[in-house]
């Protein structure tokens, strides 16, 4: 495309095609961007024109991108964010008056350990703050390449991506199972551990890491029960045979917890009792992940310094990671 006719494709234009393309209808695009219908059809007629493709046709009652259109989407993202991502350099952040929306993703472990206590943390600093969190997904890797999701929180040992990353902490994953297990003694057995029924979170991974580690050491584990918690997995194991592979500050936290909720919900009590592996699983670290164009962004610079905060809490020590790290590592 010759560089003198890039008078004739606005920034509206782009921001018209970004929306078309996310809503696939001219009516909730219109409502997306606050024009008019006829405004947006315009929009798309132009698009139209200056490509020399149809961008987006209509199938039943939506519309469906052609090749060129998908395309054309990936390059007009990486412009816009570049974009936004100076604009907001040049702006600054002031956390006591700044009105933004972060989208996070991760599991509901580090939501009880982290995310959690960070929103209760956040409340004074940022009143006008608002976090969104969601669970993992399969494809996260290409949710952190779309505009959208800021920061990704997984543990390292899953996470294969080329963006910039800071360690956040550090626990051991530990066996768990029902305090009164009929068959387990004081120790668990290797015949245990290779054949009692297993829980498994696979939740947002084709490859689940549990699974991964158990391989790791020799041993083939088919789940008798997949779950898209961590968190309930302990729950789970409540006067059951199963046995789950939790980290230990979750095992931990129900071994307290679960007589006081178990009782609550059936009137009896029950708890987890939790043991070392017959051989100790490497350890699992969590990171998180953000693309490099929120690197020089204050906002997002300022998140990622609250979350540093909140991971050196958990233990009540210094971060693995400082703010020196992510500039190294960006």
């Amino acid at each position: 495309m010759p560089h003198e006719q890039l008078h004739r494709l606005d920034l509206n234009l782009l921001l018209a095609f970004e929306a078309l393309m996310a809503e696939r209808s001219v009516t909730r695009a219109a409502v997306r961007m606050s024009v008019g219908q006829p405004a947006m059809s315009a929009s798309l007629a132009r698009l139209r024109s200056f490509f020399g493709d149809p961008l987006l046709v209509r199938d039943g009652r939506s519309l469906v991108p052609t090749p060129r259109a998908v395309e054309l989407r990936a390059a007009f993202q990486e412009a816009l964010d570049l974009i936004d991502s100076a604009l907001r350099a040049s702006r600054g952040f002031d956390p006591r008056t700044a009105r933004r929306t972060f989208t996070l993703m991760a599991s509901d472990y580090v939501l009880l350990f982290l995310l959690g206590p960070l929103v209760a943390a956040l409340e004074a600093e940022a009143p006008n703050l608002r976090l969104l969190i969601r669970p993992v997904a399969v494809d996260y890797a290409e949710q952190l390449s779309r505009p959208g999701l800021d920061l990704l929180i997984l543990p390292e040992e899953s996470a294969e991506l080329r963006v910039s990353s800071a360690r956040l902490f550090t626990d051991h994953l530990v066996c768990a199972v029902d305090a009164r297990h009929p068959e387990v003694g004081e120790r668990l057995t290797e015949e245990q551990f290779r054949t009692l029924p297993l829980v498994s979170y696979s939740a947002g991974f084709a490859d689940p890491i549990i699974e991964r580690l158990f391989r790791r050491q020799g041993v083939e584990r088919v789940p008798a029960i997949g779950t898209q918690s961590l968190v309930i997995q302990p729950l789970v194991l409540a006067g059951t045979r199963m046995m789950a592979v939790v980290p230990e500050r979750l095992g931990r936290y129900f071994g307290s917890q679960a007589p006081l909720l178990s009782q609550a919900s059936t009137g009896s009590q029950a708890s987890i009792r939790l043991l070392e592996p017959p051989q100790p699983f490497e350890p699992l670290h969590l990171g998180m992940y953000w693309q490099p164009r929120a690197d020089s962004d204050p906002g997002h610079r300022w998140l990622r310094e609250r979350v540093l905060q909140a991971a050196a809490a958990l233990d009540g020590e210094e971060s693995m990671a400082t703010m020196a790290d992510i500039d190294k590592s960006s």
